[in-house]
């Protein structure tokens, strides 16, 4: 039976859901309901920045997905944070705001994503942004998301940006105005330091509007159909089932394995495989659950000579208590930004428009045992690690149901490694770090390499490391694909409407015909943004060109 009628239903208080929860409901005349699996985020550790290291471990507010047996990676199973709370994963992540770069967005426009190219996007960005240091070309004040330099700079970050100035990598303040090729310290979602995360930064400003109805723990079950029309949504908290009709919209923003999920166990997917669950077909998309990429990385660490300074010697005994005090009183310190303090991005080749590497780096040991299983403890050793990741894989996986019960996890099929262009790129990746630790900045401090250690030297050594030791790096997207509605392969047309049937869109990464160069945060925020204005039939705004349209 249905219980109520709203004007729109979103499913997935993600980085995207509630951006559409508070543009769809702004207009008091629309009825929005918003449904969220995870509970709220109440919990302090979800609003101290380095509570990552809490909540990236826990189950109840994170879906911990573990992957198939990867063939390609030793068929080691990866667990996948994700996250479970009002949010989503903006409540877990490492809190770094990077776009991408042009180059990702006309490269969308160009596979048929009309209105999807960089300077499109643009304005979007700019929409939710409260940059700084102030309104410029391509940033902006005022918007809901604080964008902010780090409020803590450790030391051996600064002495890893010289080796990166060293071996030639310019240092950039701003990864976000059109160039990326450098090494900086990494911008965060951070404001007087907590975590601001979408449920912050445009949730709660929503949710006091008697239009806006959210429901925490309510696990969708189906989409509701009459014909190929979506009509609404049937959901459960705890042991009731309930129905909800949408008279306008149903917006799924579950998240790149949660919305292809969905999507099968309502019958819209690949005919065969629904059949063989004994699920009715509503409309046979094979695209649905394809397409799956995946940053993937793995880290070297080095270990610095004794009294090297280190976040090791100060997340135990006597320092961690100190530093959690001056968290507490002052709003800073160590505990007041992410994991990652510095990125850096590079071009593998000189003849590269646009780099394909990344670099996320911390000033720590990390037990690699628990970082394969992405749990953050930081080893006795005092060190550095430096992970590279290859930012346009070209490696495919999947996301498809294994069972008509949504509460059976999907089975994820991330293939890795599985391309040879993706294999040299991460050998490639590992070299660099190797040279610029090498470089005079990091001669004084820099003991050993500790893994893999001097003995992996050739290429097929370094590669077997990046197999046995690295893994995601949380930025799995493309499993909705857009693209035009004659590509056999897409889910979405570039106004986000699913192919095929009426009154239901995708709008979260899922959608990204392919992986941005960089985290996929920021993007996924632009994305609900445009996806409001989409749903609600606005006028675009003007197209904006980025500062810096190509790398100098």
């Amino acid at each position: 039976m249905i219980m109520d009628h709203f004007d729109f239903i979103i499913i997935g208080a993600g980085s995207a859901g509630c951006v559409l929860a508070n543009r769809l409901s702004e207009n008091p005349a629309h009825k929005v309901l918003l449904l969220e699996a995870g509970p709220k985020d109440s919990n302090p550790f979800f609003h101290m920045p380095l509570g990552y290291a809490v909540t990236l471990k826990s189950t109840r507010y994170n879906w911990q997905f573990p992957t198939v047996p990867d063939r390609h990676t030793h068929d080691r199973i990866h667990k996948w944070p994700r996250g479970k709370a009002l949010g989503g994963s903006s409540s877990i992540n490492a809190m770094i705001y990077i776009r991408g770069n042009p180059g990702d967005y006309d490269g969308w426009r160009q596979l048929g994503c009309t209105g999807w190219g960089a300077a499109d996007v643009l304005p979007y960005f700019m929409r939710s942004e409260d940059y700084e240091h102030g309104a410029k070309p391509g940033h902006a004040t005022g918007g809901p998301l604080p964008v902010r330099e780090p409020a803590y700079v450790h030391p051996m970050s600064r002495v890893l940006l010289e080796a990166c100035a060293d071996y030639g990598l310019p240092l950039l303040d701003d990864f976000n105005d059109g160039r990326q090729v450098g090494a900086g310290l990494c911008q965060f979602t951070i404001d007087q330091g907590r975590r601001m995360s979408t449920a912050r930064s445009f949730l709660k400003q929503a949710a006091i509007r008697p239009n806006l109805l959210i429901k925490t723990g309510a696990l969708v079950h189906r989409l509701l159909a009459q014909g190929r029309k979506i009509t609404g949504v049937r959901y459960a908290i705890g042991h009731k089932l309930i129905d909800a009709a949408a008279d306008r919209d149903v917006i799924v923003s579950a998240g790149t394995v949660n919305s292809p999920h969905l999507l099968e166990l309502s019958g819209i997917g690949d005919a065969q495989r629904l059949k063989a669950q004994g699920i009715d077909l509503l409309c046979d998309l094979p695209g649905v659950g394809e397409n799956l990429q995946d940053h993937y990385n793995a880290a070297l660490s080095f270990q610095f000579v004794p009294g090297t300074p280190s976040i090791n010697a100060m997340a135990r005994g006597l320092p961690l208590l100190g530093a959690l005090w001056r968290y507490w009183r002052h709003r800073d310190g160590m505990m007041s930004i992410g994991p990652a303090h510095v990125t850096a991005f590079a071009r593998s080749r000189p003849d590269l428009q646009w780099p394909d590497l990344q670099f996320h780096a911390t000033p720590a040991t990390l037990d690699g045992e628990a970082y394969k299983n992405n749990e953050l403890i930081f080893d006795q050793d005092p060190g550095l690690t430096l992970g590279g990741c290859v930012l346009r894989p070209e490696s495919r996986g999947s996301v498809h149901l294994k069972s008509p019960d949504p509460r059976h996890y999907p089975d994820i099929t991330p293939n890795y490694l599985e391309a040879l262009s993706d294999q040299k790129l991460m050998v490639d990746a590992l070299l660099m770090v190797r040279a610029i630790m090498a470089q005079p900045a990091m001669a004084p401090f820099v003991e050993k390499e500790r893994d893999p250690g001097a003995q992996a030297r050739s290429a097929a050594e370094l590669l077997a490391f990046a197999r046995e030791s690295g893994t995601t790096i949380y930025h799995p997207v493309g499993t909705c694909a857009m693209g035009r509605a004659d590509d056999p392969r897409a889910v979405c047309t570039p106004d986000l409407k699913v192919k095929g049937v009426d009154g239901l869109r995708v709008a979260d990464a899922s959608i990204m015909p392919r992986l941005v160069s960089g985290n996929t945060n920021a993007p996924a925020i632009m994305i609900g943004e445009k996806a409001a204005d989409l749903i609600l039939g606005k006028t675009p705004p003007a197209a904006e060109n980025w500062p810096h349209g190509a790398e100098d």
